[in-house]
């Protein structure tokens, strides 16, 4: 029987949602990774058994976390990815597995901006130097979340390339398994710099890339959203439609390259959403046009922030949506978005959401 499972980091602690496959009610765990705030949480595709975090505490610091059931337990890695020098770690905002054929491969996207690569399972960390002092990386500087690589996409046909994603510093793609890479920013605005499409040195906030036409890539910067067919060599911008150029949450539609969500929100001054309307859009014709979608969710007052790992999709038919909101509150949609309900309130601040589909 299959089942979904949510992993929703919280700013105190990380809870985990299950369902079976009809998404009809969810049972919610106790906290775990107690007191700890939850950058990413999710369970690895590779084994569907392994579950990694990455979390931060005042006192404790910057760590990853592993558990070999599911999530049910955990152990805290006595290694953390940092620079040797004086940059060290600030914090740990992502995480992503290696190829299907390294099970033991993991990267971390960490503060100081940087990435970083374990092949054993998390126990010893490496930083990729060839992406970490980039030439170009002078113009790499803290944007409002400070200095941080967050996103880190695969391809699914090609362990040798894989994309990253800074804030603010651009997107960066190596072709030959870290080796060399390249920034791919053409065709994506950074109205905060002098000149208004660099070769790097923009705001991205997150990076998506298709499981089905893996050419295809998808950002939410700081200054509009944009959609690539060409592996990031060329970035054309689908901000039109949206009532805003801002946000950070963005998911796709794993069945459909065409089908992709995003969350406006008002400024970076404001940083909530448009209006007080809790409204996520959508796209079926890859950013021609977008629709908003909220039946269910709340329409008055709702001045709420969705952070860039805040929305999620699962792979099932019809898809299913999570958004995370800043206040603690858990929204899904069993049919790709059209219709919301609530089906956890009053966590704490809510700052990941990932959903996995397992057999049991």
């Amino acid at each position: 029987m299959r089942h979904v499972t949510l992993f929703v980091g919280t700013k105190r602690g990380l809870f985990i949602l299950r369902s079976s496959a009809d998404r009809s009610a969810w049972t919610v765990s106790q906290p775990m990774l107690v007191g700890r705030e939850v950058y990413h949480a999710w369970l690895d595709p590779r084994d569907g058994r392994t579950a990694w975090a990455a979390t931060d505490h005042k006192v404790w610091g910057a760590h990853v976390h592993r558990s070999d059931d599911g999530g049910r337990s955990w152990k805290v890695l006595e290694s953390a990815p940092h620079y040797a020098d004086s940059r060290g770690l600030k914090a740990i905002w992502a995480l992503s597995p290696g190829p299907h054929t390294a099970p033991d491969t993991l990267y971390a996207g960490a503060e100081p901006a940087g990435l970083f690569i374990t092949h054993d399972r998390g126990e010893t960390w490496h930083g990729v130097e060839a992406l970490n002092e980039h030439p170009t990386n002078t113009t790499w500087q803290p944007a409002g979340g400070g200095l941080a690589l967050h996103s880190i996409v695969t391809d699914p046909r090609d362990p040798l390339r894989m994309y990253c994603a800074l804030s603010a510093g651009g997107v960066y793609r190596t072709d030959d398994g870290g080796a060399t890479w390249h920034a791919v920013n053409r065709g994506t605005r950074a109205d905060f710099l002098p000149q208004t499409y660099p070769e790097a040195g923009q705001c991205v906030h997150k990076l998506v890339l298709h499981p089905a036409r893996p050419d295809r890539l998808y950002q939410q910067s700081h200054c509009g959203v944009y959609r690539s067919d060409d592996r990031g060599e060329n970035w054309t911008e689908i901000t039109e439609g949206l009532p805003s150029d801002f946000g950070y949450a963005l998911a796709v539609n794993p069945a459909d390259p065409d089908v992709a969500y995003v969350v406006p929100e008002e400024s970076s001054h404001m940083r909530t959403t448009v209006d007080g309307r809790l409204c996520v859009y959508r796209t079926r014709n890859a950013g021609a046009s977008w629709e908003p979608l909220s039946g269910g969710l709340p329409q008055e007052h709702a001045y709420v922030s969705i952070l860039r790992e805040g929305l999620a999709a699962d792979p099932l038919d019809p898809c299913g949506l999570y958004v995370g909101t800043s206040s603690g509150h858990l929204f899904a949609s069993r049919d790709g978005g059209d219709h919301w309900e609530l089906i956890a309130g009053y966590l704490p601040r809510i700052l990941s959401v990932t959903a996995a589909v397992t057999e049991e």
